[in-house]
């Protein structure tokens, strides 16, 4: 007889086929390849950002323009709708715009086209917004807050990004005089507006409407070439963005990983204050392995990582302290500049650093508890001690024996080995004044 041995479990090759088909699918969802285009048919991609501009939709963007090439599309249109958002991303987006072979339309059809939007949109080959859309207000500003107007630093990040917003302008045949205003003085127009001070190519309320309007068009390419769109007949194909880069793109927000922070930090405290629970420490680390994905993301400061653990710590010692509340100040302090310090970089608009309401919230949420634990600390400090030899002492009892010195007394219904000071006679009202080894030392009660 063959002896009978236990296998491992095994999946049919069909069925691990199918597995790592959907994962496939599900890692490049937006990334698959189009269908070749019909004889005589142009390709023309979409791609939509409508967030604020950070690496990932940089990424996003430059795979997006890297498959039109390989795929010798007709065009690419970007969808943008943008309050701004990081400057080194934009001038990454601004390179990839530039440089592709594909002629790139960028269509500011959501809201509005704010601070780094405005920079990628006169970059483009063909400028379009829709209806009731806006564009401008692309004066710079750093992360912690606008710059002084009169500082050197500020003069020297104005001119930059004036000079820049000229030679986008230039190259691309636009309003420069205006283009360096909408940087300097902020200033913002409607689609109206801006069609008519030459900002814009085209007001225009769809793709439909943008394909047929640039059909037979020539343009003039970023390298100083002329070329001629062909879109009688296209087929679009939307480029969305994978599973992944969605979830990239929610950790980019520099408020989500304020909070990852804070929520990681205080689930591994937890953990280690109360072992055994066992969910804090998996969450909290979950959060600290989210949050350092986002600092590989985003420009982190790791001066503000320590004033943020800086804070906290004063939170731990104000149990251990009796400080008054000076712990408590401290931390709070610590926690609000350790999270405006906690992204560093120059973002293009304001809004693109961590939230002041999240940060002040969490610093203000964090106070109030420490000023409740605090309160309850001091007055259970200020308790007698009920238990324990400490809890003896101000109890009173009755004499059993003769007290001359020693004797034996009733004390909170228990019979004890008991000293006087004085002579105390049987019977006489007792009060515990100390306990010393297993003897208290008694005073009679007049």
């Amino acid at each position: 007889m063959r002896r009978m041995t236990r296998s491992p479990a095994r999946f049919p090759p069909r069925v691990l086929a199918v597995v790592a088909i959907a994962f496939g699918v599900a890692a490049a969802s937006g990334h698959a390849a189009a269908p070749p285009p019909q004889a005589g048919e142009a390709l023309v991609f979409t791609v939509t950002l409508d967030d604020a501009i950070h690496p990932i939709a940089a990424r996003y963007l430059k795979e997006s323009i890297e498959r039109a090439n390989r795929e010798n599309a007709a065009l690419l249109i970007v969808k943008l709708d943008t309050p701004g958002g990081w400057l080194n991303s934009t001038e990454e987006m601004i390179r990839e715009i530039t440089g592709s072979r594909v002629p790139v339309v960028v269509f500011v059809n959501g809201s509005k086209a704010a601070s780094a939007g405005f920079f990628i949109t006169i970059a483009a080959d063909v400028a379009v917004m829709a209806p009731g859309t806006r564009i401008g207000a692309a004066h710079p500003v750093a992360a912690m807050g606008e710059i002084p107007k009169d500082s050197p630093m500020m003069a020297k990040i104005e001119n930059d990004a004036a000079a820049y917003a000229r030679s986008l302008a230039n190259n691309r045949g636009r309003n420069e005089k205006v283009a360096e205003e909408v940087v300097r003085k902020s200033s913002a127009f409607t689609e109206r507006e801006a069609l008519k001070l030459r900002l814009i190519d085209y007001v225009c309320r769809d793709e439909g409407e943008i394909l047929s309007v640039l059909d037979g068009k020539t343009i003039r390419r970023f390298d100083g070439r002329s070329e001629t769109l062909r879109l009688g007949r296209v087929r679009i194909v939307s480029l969305d963005m994978s599973t992944r880069e969605r979830l990239l793109s929610v950790l980019a927000n520099p408020t989500v990983a304020v909070f990852l922070l804070f929520a990681g930090l205080v689930g591994l405290y937890v953990e280690f204050t109360h072992p055994g629970l066992i969910a804090p420490g998996v969450i909290g680390g979950i959060c600290l392995l989210l949050f350092a994905l986002a600092s590989q993301i985003l420009p982190l400061s790791w001066v503000g990582v320590v004033l943020v653990a800086l804070g906290l710590t004063m939170f731990l010692l104000e149990l251990k302290v009796a400080s008054y509340g000076t712990l408590t100040a401290g931390g709070i302090v610590c926690l609000v500049l350790g999270g405006m310090m906690l992204f560093k970089g120059a973002p293009s608009a304001p809004g693109i650093g961590a939230a002041r309401w999240a940060i002040l919230s969490i610093a203000g949420t964090a106070g109030l508890i420490m000023a409740i634990l605090t309160t309850l600390v001091v007055r259970v400090s200020r308790h007698t001690p009920t238990t324990g030899s400490a809890g003896l002492v101000g109890e009173r009892g009755t004499a059993l024996t003769d007290l001359a010195p020693a004797g034996r007394v009733f004390v909170h219904g228990e019979y004890w080995n008991a000293r006087a000071a004085r002579p105390i006679q049987k019977g006489t009202a007792v009060r515990v004044t100390r306990v010393q080894d297993l003897a208290l030392e008694v005073e009679e009660v007049s």
